[in-house]
């Protein structure tokens, strides 16, 4: 079965470049280009992971992730969030729900063993990141 991962990063480019990247390796992806987008479309399509941007407009990526985590049917989507602000948010987005923060700019590497981890039911011992 192809895992449906949800891209949340309001930056068309950027999307393009992880939907590309996730589709080049077998997984399905769907964009959302702020936060009231992705809480929708998290509801609606039932991802099995999300890649949520920190800072967007309309709703940032804090509060939508906080509106996601009250499904009753999306309690447990592990949810990364990207941030060129790592140290500032890192805390603050935790306490939100996402289940782990990555520093913006990332090598996709970074990012595909994360995917890899949370979608492949990886040991913990094999993801291993300094934050």
């Amino acid at each position: 079965m192809v895992k449906l991962v949800l891209i949340a990063d309001d930056y068309d480019d950027t999307r393009r470049m992880m939907r590309y990247m996730l589709e080049t390796r077998g997984y399905e992806a769907i964009e959302a280009a702020d936060g009231f987008d992705a809480v929708e479309k998290a509801h609606r399509y039932h991802p099995d992971m999300i890649l949520m941007d920190i800072a967007m407009p309309m709703m940032d990526g804090l509060k939508a992730t906080e509106a996601i985590r009250q499904f009753d049917d999306e309690p447990d989507v592990p949810i990364v969030a990207l941030t060129a602000y790592n140290d500032f948010y890192e805390e603050r987005a935790l306490a939100a729900g996402c289940n782990e923060v990555m520093g913006k700019p990332f090598e996709f590497e970074e990012l595909e063993e994360t995917i890899n981890y949370y979608l492949n039911d990886r040991s913990p011992d094999e993801h291993v990141r300094d934050h």
